[in-house]
């Protein structure tokens, strides 16, 4: 019997052994579970510091901006203005170029119907809702492009007035190369997304003037805050009409690959600015943008000028150039010839446009994202126009030709002591090419100094109603450009017609037409126009 209490004593011993044991095995786990749990939760939470802290993804297209003294040409801000960007909408100011040229010459009236085809009526918004079939107003067109913008308006001009869209297209980018938009090719009428349309903000503010210039009695539909069509009242995208002194238009646009576009003018107290914003983030921010540089600049610019950038523009159909117009009642009589015409050249700016659009590798470098990898290649070089068909001629052959031909002389031919011009010899034969003038200050000091050599291109920034401010712009720009200009020598060349006499600003120096074309792309960087011609 003792022995047997002796063994039941020792069980709780036995018990709490096997206890703690059991213990040992199962609470040890759990700690370390909790270890490894804390380590994961402070993973966890250092992650979600970090993405808080980073960045978001922000909708970031390309920018480029400029403003421009519409009367001295004067570029007074500029960021990338050189660097390819695509146009969106704003391509509709082109458009309405190419329809306001139909309706100076007659062929259109603001009262003609223009027919709607089933290309047009498919065209993506934003649209009038126009059906196939359907016929609308030149005026409710011009209306509806500055205001809604109608991408469906937009295919009806170009089909109507070319046969095609992408025809239509074609005398854009030729319409572009003319003004000097050197680096802008289109290839719809509406501004939808391509890869292959492309502009910068130097050319487009470049069209910008030319079109106020050209057209100002329909410039000024671009004003138009609203107006009426099929019982709606459709509002203008332009936000900054009516809220920023002196805006009066031009148009606005976007894509995802362009961002939020805006071609403006702005005038107040005798002074004019032409400024474009190209890729806002938001049209709240493109808006803010454009009313800070039209307030910032628009004091800075001169209230005196007459800078055109229609002196070297030719009429679309070859029917002549642009007219000159400058700030005077008699500019308005200057004749469409005063500038050289050179012949159409349709197949060479055919290639211009293929070229821009091949290889698609090089379009390819600007996806639709809005980002941009890399730079388009230069443009290419358009092609020389040929002989200018035009005869630039002396006073002796004058005399035996028709009774009131274009003069132009430069100012080698002009005897400074004398009231009129020294006229050649009868028996002097007839020359086809104008002698360039000495330099300003040779001339000055020695009236019969050695012409300035011709050279196969010349170019010109500028054609001004005073001789004198020719030769100071030249004197300027000579001093400025730095080593563009350093072979070129500078002469005035004088044209006169019916009373009206201008004075082409040039420089001789140039044997090929891609080294003018550099000079007049490093004299555009500095604020100047210019372009490249044949002499």
């Amino acid at each position: 019997m003792s022995c047997r209490c002796v063994g039941v004593g020792r069980l709780p011993w036995a018990l709490f052994a096997g206890l703690a044991a059991f213990l040992a095995v199962t609470i040890a786990p759990t700690e370390a579970d909790a270890r490894r749990k804390q380590v994961r939760n402070q993973a966890r939470s250092s992650h979600q510091v970090a993405r808080k802290a980073a960045p978001r993804n922000v909708y970031a297209p390309p920018f480029s901006a400029m403003i421009v003294d519409a009367k001295t040409g004067r570029t007074l801000y500029g960021q990338s203005e050189d660097e390819i960007r695509h146009p969106a909408s704003v391509t509709k100011v082109m458009t309405l170029y190419l329809l306001f040229e139909q309706v100076e010459r007659g062929n259109l009236r603001l009262d003609s119907e223009l027919k709607v085809s089933r290309h047009a009526a498919s065209m993506a918004p934003s649209k009038l809702g126009l059906r196939p079939g359907e016929t609308i107003a030149v005026e409710d067109a011009i209306l509806s492009l500055v205001t809604k913008s109608a991408n469906d308006v937009a295919a009806v001009i170009a089909e109507n007035i070319a046969g095609s869209e992408p025809a239509f297209a074609e005398r854009m980018t030729r319409k572009a190369r003319q003004l000097g938009m050197s680096r802008t090719v289109y290839r719809n009428a509406s501004g939808l997304p391509d890869r292959a349309q492309v502009t910068t903000a130097r050319d487009l503010v470049i069209l910008g003037r030319a079109i106020q210039e050209r057209f100002p009695r329909l410039y000024k539909y671009f004003g138009t805050r609203s107006f009426e069509y099929a019982d709606r009242v459709i509002g203008n995208h332009n936000r900054l009409l009516g809220r920023i002194e002196g805006v009066d238009g031009i148009k606005t646009g976007f894509t995802n690959a362009s961002g939020f576009n805006l071609l403006t003018s702005a005038r107040h107290d005798g002074r004019h600015v032409v400024g474009v914003v190209l890729g806002g983030r938001s049209g709240a921010s493109r808006d803010a943008t454009m009313a800070n540089l039209i307030r910032t600049h628009l004091a800075r610019a001169s209230t005196t000028g007459n800078s055109s950038v229609l002196a070297s523009a030719v009429d679309e159909d070859g029917d002549g150039p642009e007219p000159i117009r400058t700030r005077t009642a008699s500019a308005e009589s200057i004749s469409e010839a005063l500038e050289e015409k050179p012949r159409r050249a349709e197949e060479p700016i055919r290639q211009v446009v293929a070229a821009a659009e091949a290889p698609r590798a090089a379009v390819a470098l600007l996806p639709q994202t809005g980002k941009i990898d890399g730079r388009l290649p230069a443009m290419p070089a358009v092609p020389a126009p040929p002989e200018s068909p035009f005869r630039v001629e002396t006073t002796a052959s004058i005399n035996r030709t028709a009774p009131a031909p274009i003069r132009v002389e430069t100012t080698a031919s002009i005897n400074r002591t004398a009231p009129t011009p020294v006229r050649q010899a009868e028996a002097a034969p007839v020359r086809d090419k104008v002698q360039p003038a000495p330099q300003a200050a040779a001339r000055d000091a020695a009236p019969s100094a050695k012409p300035v050599a011709t050279t196969p291109w010349v170019i010109q920034l500028a054609a001004e109603s005073d001789e004198d401010k020719a030769r100071e712009l030249l004197a300027e720009a000579k001093s400025r450009s730095g080593r563009a200009l350093a072979k070129a020598a500078p002469f005035t060349e004088k044209v006169t017609r019916a009373g009206s006499t201008l004075y082409r600003a040039r420089f001789s120096g140039f044997a090929e037409a891609e080294s003018a074309q550099e000079a007049c792309k490093s004299l555009r960087s500095r604020g100047y126009a210019c372009f490249a011609t044949r002499s």
